[in-house]
Parts: structure tokens; sequence; C-alpha cells
């Protein structure tokens, strides 16, 4: 029987300003943390001839978008650190976020990241979610296979 749980998820980001938990604890919401590549790793060239070309594109970068709940006190404490980081380009870019799954195996590994933007801030009638978004330069994926049933 396979089995996933977001409360086996650790996420953590680690740069100037601090350490900071962003998963399980830290009021994450439901859409939870995504990471995508930013680039297709390969480009597909049909010559006229019709014959085709495979180009792998040497590019490790990624997005990584972390959504807490409005009400989630990690918000304040990402907000100091995109305002330290922002303020000098000797701080920018220098974070490592670390994504892991415990039941799953998975391990991320966002090296060079950098706040993208400042979240867009919602005043509505419900409190929704606050999206924190960062551009890595290198990152690398592994996806386990699960633990094996006791």
């Amino acid at each position: 029987m396979s089995t996933y749980s977001f409360l086996d998820c650790n996420a953590t980001i680690s740069g100037p300003g601090g350490s900071i938990n962003l998963a399980s604890g830290a009021a994450a919401s439901e859409e939870g943390i995504t990471v995508e590549a930013i680039a297709d790793k390969n480009v597909l060239t049909i010559g006229a001839d019709g014959a085709g070309m495979h180009s792998l594109i040497a590019n490790e970068a990624s997005t990584l978008t972390v959504r807490l709940l409005k009400t989630s006190p990690v918000n304040a404490v990402l907000m100091q650190m995109y305002n330290y980081q922002t303020s000098s380009s000797i701080l920018h870019g220098k974070n490592t976020l670390v994504i892991t799954d415990l039941g799953r195996g998975d391990l991320i590994v966002c090296d060079q990241a950098a706040f993208k933007k400042a979240p867009p801030i919602n005043y509505a009638k419900e409190g929704g979610i606050v999206e924190w978004t960062f551009d890595a330069i290198r990152t690398s994926r592994t996806l386990g296979v699960g633990t094996p049933e006791a």
C-alpha cells in the first residue's frame, strides 16, 4: 500500500538573515510547495529533409513556490529576510532551499536561490494564501520509491 502525507515533508530555506521551516508546522496552505524547471531540458530541431536532432540543455535552474496561509507567522520572517537580502547585491541569491519527503525518499536541493519578488498581498473576505517565489540557479532532484512496508 502506498501512502503520502505532507506531514512527512520537510522544507527549509537557509541564507543571509536566517534559516526557516517552510513545510509542516509553518502553516502551509493546501497547495503546499511547487518546484518547476524554468526551461526544457531538450530542444528538438527538425531539418529541411526531416532529419532530427536533440540538443541537451545544460540548465538546472528552477522556480520554487511556497504557499503559506495568510495567518502564518512565517510570512513575517520571510518578509524580513526578503527586505534584508534585497538591500544589497552582496546578500542576494545566496539561499539554499532543501525539500525532503521522508516517506517517499525524495530530496530536492535548490542552490543559489533568490527571492523572485515580494509576494502579492490580498485583503479580502477570506484570508487566503501568501505565495513566496524563488529562482534557483541549480536544482538537484532525487525522487525516491518510498519506504518498504513493515
